[in-house]
């Protein structure tokens, strides 16, 4: 079943870093026909960035919130899609949750750094904060130090997509995103498993010749298995199996085959390392330079 994604929160903490994510969430609410909200979340423990201070705690939120209001207008500038600005003030993580639950979010599109002395988005904070909690899964963009900052509406293609695959229900899950978004932006689609060793070793150890009893076929077998077959009908997804550390293969693979996003469950159950936030997604989203769609069930 296409997977359908009707409203989209991306946030902002109008860092260079952080406004990298603005022109995915368009683009993304562009192609869906979704409504936009693009949100910033004001930390009064963190007024230098809005200008001068204030000794009036409601004249200095008021003072921010039009700031703020003003500068969302600024980053979505005349893109033609159906978007409102949203202005909250409280822990990031907690209010851009509420947001996400609140406006019934199919999808939240964030970056992974921020402006230093706010609340940022990073890993290990904001961001595997959210994984944890939205209601819906999150398109994640790695903003690199070493990179100039790009146009804000600078246009975002999809050419090639990996779903990192375990067997699990939340792989299941992965790939019904993967496919959807194969899909909508007519790209390219791989499906891998890695085989960590130190997880086969038992299993290759009880087969008298490991290839003779065609495990690794019986795993590509099972991974096409996994693509709906009315998807069949318009892509042949490539299988690939790694064998290593699936977060490490994942991302070589990733960098060398020059994917466009990687799609992984938030939580995996199965004989490979899980899929979990701070595991395998965690150091797929540090390490890797593309973005990566994080998907949990909605709600």
């Amino acid at each position: 079943m296409k997977v359908q994604i009707k409203t989209i929160v991306c946030t902002t903490d109008f860092s260079d870093f952080s406004n990298r994510a603005v022109p995915f969430g368009v683009a993304l609410a562009k192609e869906f026909g979704a409504k936009l909200y693009l949100c910033h979340v004001i930390d009064l423990s963190s007024v230098a960035m809005y200008g001068e201070g204030f000794s009036d705690p409601l004249m200095l939120e008021s003072k921010i919130r039009e700031y703020a209001h003003e500068h969302l207008q600024d980053l979505i500038g005349d893109a033609d899609i159906d978007w409102e600005s949203l202005t909250s003030v409280g822990h990031t993580a907690d209010e851009i949750t509420r947001i996400a639950k609140e406006k019934g979010a199919d999808l939240v599109v964030s970056a992974t750094h921020g402006r230093s002395g706010l609340k940022r988005l990073i890993l290990g904070s904001v961001t595997e904060r959210l994984m944890r909690t939205l209601p819906c899964p999150m398109y994640i963009v790695r903003s690199l130090e070493r990179e100039p900052s790009a146009p804000v509406m600078a246009e975002v293609r999809l050419r090639k997509i990996l779903v990192g695959c375990d067997f699990s229900a939340d792989s299941d899950l992965a790939i019904q995103y993967g496919v959807s978004l194969a899909q909508e932006f007519q790209t390219e689609l791989y499906l891998a498993h890695v085989l960590e060793p130190t997880v086969y070793k038992d299993m290759l150890a009880r087969a008298v010749d490991p290839d003779r009893e065609g495990l690794r076929e019986k795993l590509t077998q099972k991974l096409k298995g996994m693509v709906p077959e009315e998807a069949k009908q318009w892509c042949t997804p490539e299988t690939l199996l790694l064998a290593g550390h699936p977060s490490d293969e994942l991302v070589k693979y990733a960098v060398v085959n020059e994917m466009d996003l990687i799609v992984l469950g938030v939580r995996g159950h199965s004989v490979m390392e899980s899929l979990l936030v701070g595991s395998t997604t965690d150091r797929v989203v540090r390490q890797v330079p593309c973005p990566v769609l994080s998907v949990r069930p909605k709600g």
